[in-house]
This record gives C-alpha cells, structure tokens and sequence, in this order.
C-alpha cells in the first residue's frame, strides 16, 4: 500500500461522498414523490443530461473491462467502440417520442408506457422483471469495479471476509445512504467530478504512457508478437478448441460475431432501466437530441481507454490470479508506471465511475418495483410519498443483493450473468420501441415473443458453458444450423420478432382483443415539451414542480 496514492483515492472518494450527500439541497424540492426522488424532477438540462447520462452508460466495469478483454487477447474485443458509436442514431430516432408519451402520462418506467400502450399488466410486468433481472448482476460489477481497485490500492489482505472487505462494505455504505437521501439528484451532481476525473485520467494516461514506452507504433509491434508467441505456444490446445486464438482483429471466421456484438449491444443499451431513468429525466426532447449528438464524445474517450489494454501488455504489467485475472491490467499499470499521487487519482476515477452508474441502475430497479410490481398488483391506490418510500427502502435492497452477490459468487459468475443481461434486455425491444411507432403487434404476441426470446437466449447461453462450468458461459453460440459464431442476444431477438409477428396475424385472425391503447397520436407529437407548454399531466402523477 502507496500511503501517497491511498491518500489521494481516500480523499477524491470521500470528497464526492460530501457531494451525493449534499445533493439533496440541490435543486430543493419535495423527494416524497417518485417524480423528485427518481427522476429528479424531470428537470435536467443538455448540460447536467450529458453528464448523467454518460456517467449513467459509461460504468467503472467499462473502464476495468473493455481493456481487460484487450489484454487477454479477445480479437472481438473492440466492439464496444463501435457499438458506441451505432446506439445514438437509434436514441436520436425514438427515444424524444418515449419522452413525449412518458412526460404526457406521468411515466416513470418503460414498463408504465408498455401498460398505457398495450392495456397489459402481464406485459408490464414482464418488461419490468426483465429490467430488474438484467440490471442486479450489472449493479454487482459496479462494485466489482471498486473492489478490483481496492485490491491494487493494497486495502484488504488476508482474513476473514468482514476484515479484508471492509473498505468495499464501507464504499457500499455511503453509496447507499446518499442515494436513500438524494435520489437521482446525487449521482447527477456526482458525474460531474467523475467525467472530469476520467477524462483527465485517460487523456493523460495515451500521451504520457506511450511516450514513456516507446511510441505507440512500439506498443502495436510488442502486442502483436506477444501474441503470436502465445498462439505458437498453444497450438495444439487452440486447434482442438480447449483455448483461443489472440488477435488484435477478428479474423474471418470472427467477423460476424464482432458485427452481431455491436449491433445487438447498440439496441440493448437504452432498453436498460437505468437508461431510460436518465432520458426521462430530462426536460424536453431537445435535450435529448443534443446529448444524442455530444454523447460521441464518451465513445472517442472509450476508444483510447480500450488502447489502455495493449499499453499494458507492452508495460509488461502482470496480474494477480490463479488464473490471472485481467481485469487488474488497468489499475496495475497505473499503480506501476504513474507517479503515486497520479495513481491515487486514476483509482478515485475508476472507484468514483462505480458510484454513479451503481446509483441510477439502483434507484430504476426500484421504480421498476415499486410502479409495475407494488403499486400494480399490491396498492393501486398508493399515494406519491408511498411509492417514493417503496422505491428508497427497494434501493437499498437491491444494493445490498448486489453486494452479497460480489461477496458470495465467483466474478466470472457475475461477468456471464452481466453478459446474459444483454439477451435479456434486448427481449423487450419489440416492445417498447416497436410499440413507440405502431400498435399493430398484439398484446399476447408481444408476450409470447418475449418468452420465446428469453428462454432460447437463456439456454443457449447456458448450454455453450463447458462441461466443467457451473455457470452460464460467453456471450457467442454458432448460429443455428451454420458454424457461424453470433451474439447469443441477436439470435435470441431474431426468434421474438418472428414468434411476435406469426402469433400477430394469428390472434388477429381469431379477432382476440388487442386491449386498450391509453395513448393517442398526439402523445408522440414533437411539439410536447419543446414549446415550453406543460400539457395536461396524467391524474396519477404529482404535480410538477
């Protein structure tokens, strides 16, 4: 342990908890009504929304593992850039019209238009345990993020599990009470020092780091002979497919699953709970529009990030692990090449990147909860500070679920659950998007659909676990019928829209009700919000403050 650094992370970390805590005189208002506590009171700028929103999508475990997978070899392990790059054209196209219809009927979740669209509570139901589901494991690898950090930094040791995970127990602490406090309202005002702690780290990190090692030309040359070394090496294991080739680009037989990577991961992302809390926090679809538009800005930063991990095989950085785990490249090379004061900064951007996403994806899990699972089916009648005390009590439940599971589970066993989050979201794509610009797609349909998806994606992702696993495996299957290795997500997602389309015309046919769409064209229109005219607001919702 580096008392410099230690010093420097403990501090920028308990700086920014002063901040979560401070933030619930920002903006003052009531937070005894969900529309304050959990979305900030829909309020939020285009400058306060690109922070949120980025803070939001671009988590600490995207700056522990986009370069891990680099380092480790992954040749496909650069799709996350791209992916980045594809997401806000799709936002720019629907996510100003869920804006509309949320903000007109008083929605908090994606799951609440899903009700109002489709006269479904089965389907809102499903969408919001499909949200909750594939948020928990995510929320796990936030704090993932900051134990992998705490470990480099030399907290812990050796022990019992409540003496070497203090530190983790007591950043899981802080982080839920300010949250339980603040609301929405905490993490918005923390992204503002995380970006500019991340920013400052990564930029300085692609100039100083490649200087000192010899340019990056000299990082390109190492990183490829280091891996054709280890590809002589394994020869035989990589042809009988007991390891994998290392690569810097996909080779052919690589090409579609890289594609399919990126492409069902842009579609995925703003199905996420935590996603749509940020957008619909915001003040009009303006807002969303430009932050669509300034929001490449994170994947250019993601890009020189993932570089980080080819900086670290070119360092020589080793990593603990029995296997070595590659997720301690990054911490590990700052620990070992930055000045100490230097590093205790990058661990506090990494650590600090944890807490704002690990906030927001808690306090829409508890929306999730508390509108389409409580209020629905529990206490339809319940008042505002009713559901705002639901949501705050299942905030800190869902945090402490996340923090048993880091403790109790293996962390390849939250990475794959992480990974199958992504089938799983993307299931109700059909649902909310498609549901955006059509009703044509019945109800029951749209239900069986998701089944079909959940259920193929789920095994599929189970049954591509070697015989000696206990857990699901990795994100890519061959593509039924071919050798042609595919994101799982993308094929689980082909099959819903299939299944969702025949069973439309079927019901159709057999004339079985469609239910009641509670929206209406107008809903959707461009002009709600953006003319600065509050529209009659649903009776359910509180009243704008």
């Amino acid at each position: 342990m580096n008392a410099v650094a230690v010093s420097v992370f403990v501090f920028l970390f308990l700086a920014v908890s002063v901040i979560g805590f401070a933030a619930v005189r920002w903006r003052r208002a009531d937070l005894s009504s969900l529309d304050e506590w959990g979305l900030g009171g829909r309020g939020f700028g285009t400058f306060i929304a690109w922070f949120l929103i980025g803070g939001d999508l671009y988590t600490a475990y995207t700056f522990i593992a986009v370069p891990a997978t680099l380092y480790a070899g992954s040749a496909v392990g650069f799709f996350a850039v791209p992916y980045t790059i594809i997401v806000y054209p799709i936002v720019f196209l629907f996510l100003p019209r869920l804006w509309s219809v949320s903000h007109r009927h008083g929605y908090v979740t994606p799951a609440d238009f899903v009700e109002g669209r489709y006269g479904s509570k089965t389907l809102s139901l499903a969408v919001a345990l499909t949200g909750i589901l594939a948020t928990a494991p995510y929320i796990a690898l936030q704090l993932v993020g900051i134990q992998v950090v705490l470990q480099v930094a030399g907290f812990g040791g050796t022990g019992a599990w409540y003496v070497k995970d203090l530190p983790l127990f007591i950043a899981f602490a802080i982080l839920a009470a300010y949250t339980y406090s603040s609301g929405l309202r905490a993490p918005a005002l923390i992204a503002f020092v995380k970006d500019v702690l991340i920013y400052v780290v990564i930029l300085v990190a692609v100039i100083y780091l490649p200087h000192k090692l010899g340019g990056w030309d000299h990082i390109f040359t190492t990183v490829q002979s280091a891996f054709d070394k280890n590809n002589t090496e394994n020869a035989s294991a990589i042809a009988a497919g007991q390891a994998s080739a290392k690569a810097i680009m996909p080779p052919s037989l690589l090409q579609w699953a890289y594609a399919s990577l990126a492409l069902g991961s842009a579609l995925a992302l703003f199905m996420y709970p935590h996603s749509v809390t940020g957008v619909l926090s915001t003040k009009n679809r303006g807002v969303i529009r430009r932050n669509a538009a300034l929001l490449p800005a994170y994947s250019f930063l993601l890009g020189l990030l993932a570089l980080l991990g080819f900086v670290a095989i070119a360092a020589g950085v080793t990593v603990a692990g029995n296997p070595p785990n590659p997720q301690l490249a990054v911490p590990q090379l700052f620990e070992n090449e930055f000045p100490a004061w230097f590093a205790g900064v990058g661990y506090a951007a990494i650590a600090i990147g944890a807490l704002v996403p690990a906030a927001i994806m808690s306090i829409a899990a508890a929306n999730l909860f508390t509108r389409n699972v409580y209020r629905a089916f529990f206490r339809p009648d319940a008042t505002p500070a009713e559901e705002a005390r639901v949501s705050k009590i299942v905030s800190l439940l869902v945090k402490v679920g996340a923090l048993v599971f880091v403790l109790a589970l293996s962390k390849s066993f939250a990475i794959n659950l992480q990974l199958l989050g992504g089938v799983w979201i993307l299931q109700t794509f059909p649902a909310i998007v498609v549901g955006l610009y059509t009703r044509w797609f019945h109800r029951w349909a749209v239900l069986l659909g998701w089944a079909a998806g959940m259920i193929y994606g789920t095994w599929t992702a189970y049954d591509v676990a070697s015989p000696t696993q206990a857990h699901f495996g990795g994100p890519l299957a061959d593509f039924p019928g071919t050798t042609t290795k595919v994101y799982i997500a993308a094929t689980a997602f082909l099959l819903n829209l299939i299944v969702t389309i025949v069973l439309t015309i079927v019901f159709r046919a057999l004339k079985v009700s469609p239910g009641v769409d509670a929206t209406s064209p107008s809903d959707y229109r461009a002009d709600i919000g953006d003319t600065g005219v509050e529209p009659e607001l649903d009776p359910r919702r509180p009243a704008h403050a």
